[in-house]
């Protein structure tokens, strides 16, 4: 929170929850704190809803556990239904994208314009530790460039903040304070489950870790320890 600033007073935040034991810890924390903060904020819950639910403009079963779960913590959650849902007939979504990709940038895409609808300057993911060493290995070996999620990026010009609180934390010990909170993550509604690329890069750097000793902390760190003179330079040509 401290080192990225991640929250001013008069914030208006957005929690987005899946449903996840990361976002439902996240909603917690971000409730939680705001009882000792020396800063006033405001909170909001939202979920993407992905699957239809019964009767016409219902939300479905996952949607409506999360609320629970969340009304438990003390928060309201707004529900708002998929623009896009995944065909688990195909692979690839518009563009030549993989589902996973088209996927969460559609339900982003959503958030982002509902915090502007609703006058939310910060919007608020789950991610952490794991998930940000992942996407580097992801963005390295599949898309042929240097870069992760960020625990703080301005969006907009400035006009909304994303923040990821849980960024310092690895996936094992969000999943100890769930535990100890009683919570239960609501299951995933995806078509490909765990068939995904991130999943294949999950377990790649599990077997890195298994390997390497140290190689966690020590893949966090450099991703905050670029050498750029060191790096390679982007030239407009290509050898032969």
């Amino acid at each position: 929170m401290h080192d990225y600033a991640m929250l001013a007073d008069g914030d208006r935040v957005l929690v987005a929850v899946s449903g996840g034991i990361d976002s439902l810890v996240l909603a917690w924390l971000l409730a939680d704190w705001r009882k000792k903060a020396p800063i006033r904020y405001e909170l909001a819950a939202v979920h993407v809803d992905m699957e239809p639910g019964e009767g016409e403009g219902g939300p479905g079963e996952a949607a409506i556990q999360v609320g629970e779960i969340v009304e438990r913590i003390g928060l309201p959650l707004h529900i708002l239904p998929a623009r896009w849902r995944p065909d688990p007939e195909t692979t690839a979504g518009p563009g030549g994208h993989d589902l996973c990709f088209q996927c969460a940038r559609s339900r982003r895409t959503q958030l982002f314009s509902h915090a502007r609808d609703h006058g939310c300057t910060t919007v608020a993911f789950g991610h952490h530790r794991d998930d940000i060493i992942e996407t580097f290995l992801l963005n390295l070996t599949c898309a042929g460039n240097i870069s992760t999620m960020v625990p703080r990026q301005a969006l907009f010009a400035g006009r909304l903040g994303l923040i990821r609180p849980l960024a310092y934390l690895d996936k094992s010990e969000i999943e100890t304070i769930g535990r100890q909170l009683g919570f239960s993550p609501v299951r995933s509604r995806c078509p490909l489950r765990e068939a995904t690329k991130r999943r294949d890069i999950h377990l790649l750097a599990e077997h890195i870790y298994r390997q390497v000793p140290g190689a966690k902390e020590h893949i966090f760190a450099a991703l905050g320890n670029v050498r750029s003179p060191y790096l390679l330079r982007q030239t407009g040509g290509r050898r032969p």
